[in-house]
């Protein structure tokens, strides 16, 4: 670990640890709110860190994945439909991420075996995510715009200990296992990316893929794996919506979600950490819309506005990127070397 990142561990957790000080020393009312929006933030991010990841795997090989919103909505439809019809969220949550591996397999195969373009397949899977999630609504529930209420969603995980607590107890004594592994995947990821094998392969397919090739490595199936991890994880952030934070599947129901997952990945670096703090920041915004408009209901003729808020600031976070740097072959065909 460089001198650089020693320090600036140090600085945020000792901002983590101030904070935490100066919350708790609030009066309660105030600390109950502060942890109110902590947990909203949370929520909030978790969808966004979870396909923003994803995407990090997908363009740290090579390739461009702006499907992400396309892969999330069919997350969010076979999430719920799973659950709608064996009454188990966790199966659920299997078929988001088999759908979501699914889709973004086709897109890696086409973008990986055919050399198409990175962009224009992205736009179909976003095209036919929108269009068949908004068909099989009716064939499923025969209702338009929304389906019907799933009772049985993602169980929370409850901490009745700091429940009584006025910042703690808003905040974490009720948190869904997805939200946990928002952060436990960060950890896995960073670990999987920097110490493992695989992780250095993929990083060398997106950077240097005939270094790759010439170590006997095939480029064409990591970057596959690649696109595929990051379907999983965005159809995983996908169900989230439909039968974790929500209980039902919605007409379009991502509302942009994989476009800010996106914008996440890229102001975070391409690397999880980043995307962690950068999805934090953007869940924290789309957070305060709610909480303007229930603190605040002198606001609520102008909620529209507000509600753009979170788009209007992900502009200009990115406007003020200087050193995010994306892999050197991203969305390069990679044609096998021939050897004598």
């Amino acid at each position: 670990m460089n001198q650089r990142r020693f320090f600036f561990i140090i600085a945020l957790v000792a901002a983590i640890i101030i904070g935490v000080i100066g919350i708790i020393s609030m009066p309660v009312q105030q600390q109950q709110i502060a942890g109110w929006l902590v947990s909203i933030t949370m929520q909030m991010a978790t969808p966004l860190v979870l396909a923003g990841i994803g995407g990090m795997y997908s363009e740290r090989g090579g390739v461009v994945n702006i499907g992400l919103e396309g892969i999330m909505l069919m997350g969010a439809f076979t999430g719920a439909a799973v659950t709608y019809y064996f009454d188990n969220p966790w199966l659920g949550i299997l078929g988001s991420v088999a759908a979501g591996g699914l889709l973004a397999a086709v897109h890696g195969v086409i973008c990986v075996k055919y050399k198409g373009n990175h962009i224009v397949s992205g736009t179909g899977v976003i095209l036919f995510g929108t269009g068949f999630t908004t068909l099989m609504l009716e064939v499923v529930w025969h209702q338009k715009g929304r389906g019907e209420l799933i009772t049985n969603t993602i169980p929370d995980i409850i901490i009745p200990q700091i429940q009584s607590h006025p910042f703690f107890g808003p905040a974490f004594s009720v948190i869904s296992p997805v939200v946990v592994f928002m952060f436990v995947l960060t950890a896995i990821s960073w670990y999987i990316l920097y110490r493992t094998p695989f992780g250095l392969r993929l990083r060398a397919s997106g950077e240097d893929p005939s270094t790759l090739d010439s170590a006997g490595v095939s480029v064409e199936w990591i970057r596959v794996v690649g696109v595929i991890i990051s379907g999983c994880l965005a159809g995983l952030g996908g169900a989230y919506l439909s039968i974790g934070f929500g209980s039902a599947f919605a007409k379009e129901m991502t509302a942009g979600r994989g476009f800010i997952a996106l914008a996440a990945m890229i102001f975070g670096n391409w690397t999880p950490t980043g995307i962690l703090g950068a999805g934090l920041f953007f869940g924290f915004l789309d957070g305060l819309n709610y909480f303007i408009q229930i603190y605040f209901p002198a606001l609520l003729p102008f909620s529209n506005y507000i509600a753009m808020l979170p788009f209007l600031l992900v502009v200009v976070a990115l406007g003020l990127i200087r050193k995010s740097v994306p892999p050197k072959a991203i969305a390069k065909p990679y044609e096998k070397e021939k050897r004598a």
